[in-house]
């Protein structure tokens, strides 16, 4: 029958992330992150996010590992869980807050890395008009559940349905502002490091940086320092319909990633 993961060909999330839309919800992502003043400073601390010679690598380290928790056998899965629980409990950050200093791997930090990483996917993908009915919607959540724990959280310690993601994320609004040692990602986005065989892409990035941020909620563009308004969530879920609409149009070998095809033809099956 094959190894197929943590998350396999039954499973919505298969079905759900192979969608190129879905770039827009991992910027999403890392920008709900940005709002939770330990996981950001953990970030800049650690990490050459903000070193141009650097930044792009990172970016491809990252998006690996994003394949292979979704499309990799249960070995890959492991190997590469152990990984990043091994930086993670072997870096600190500082609290210019509390004074205090920190593991990476702290508890709270994951959970809302975790949960800004589920919320902006499914969100993205439901305004961009992939077919999910709530049923679905939890079983997404559920699943994701299986990814906390690569990462080492307990899978109980994380919502298990849309409903609990949601009072999640309202009881932590209280604490979540955007660190003002941080650069703004919009401006970042001006000036983004890019290899040279995608310096062509750049212009787009800015346009790229804002549509996710639009599709963020208003309170956290608000914390950004960002307008918000109604207007600004219809331009958002229109564009993104647009975008998916228009995506649809190309064949299926240029639109989808190889182990997306991949997971494509096992569901087939």
């Amino acid at each position: 029958m094959g190894d197929h993961g943590i998350f396999g060909p039954r499973s919505v999330t298969w079905r759900v992330m192979g969608e190129p839309i879905l770039l827009v919800g991992g910027i999403r992502a890392l920008l709900m992150q940005g709002l939770h003043p330990r996981a950001m400073r953990g970030v800049l601390q650690n990490s050459a996010l903000l070193d141009p010679n650097e930044a792009w690598s990172r970016f491809v380290r990252t998006t690996e590992f994003v394949r292979v928790r979704t499309y990799g056998s249960t070995k890959e899965v492991e190997r590469a869980g152990r990984r990043v629980r091994k930086i993670h409990a072997t870096l600190t950050a500082h609290d210019p807050d509390t004074g205090a200093t920190y593991r990476l791997d702290e508890p709270d930090a994951l959970r809302w890395v975790h949960v800004g990483e589920v919320d902006s996917y499914l969100s993205v993908a439901r305004r961009a008009g992939v077919r999910l009915t709530d049923d679905e919607a939890d079983a997404f959540v559920a699943e994701w559940r299986r990814a906390a724990e690569v990462v080492g959280l307990k899978a109980d310690d994380v919502p298990g349905s849309v409903a609990e993601l949601h009072d999640y994320i309202e009881a932590q609004r209280p604490g979540l502002r955007f660190v003002p040692e941080a650069s703004h990602p919009l401006r970042l986005s001006l000036n983004a490091p890019l290899p040279l065989l995608l310096t062509p892409l750049k212009p787009a990035l800015p346009a790229l940086t804002f549509l996710s941020f639009e599709t963020l909620p208003r309170w956290a563009r608000r914390l950004y320092g960002l307008p918000a308004t109604p207007f600004g969530d219809l331009w958002a879920t229109a564009t993104l319909r647009a975008l998916h609409t228009g995506l649809g149009l190309v064949p299926g070998q240029v639109r989808y990633s190889p182990a997306a095809r991949r997971a494509q033809r096992i569901m087939a099956a």
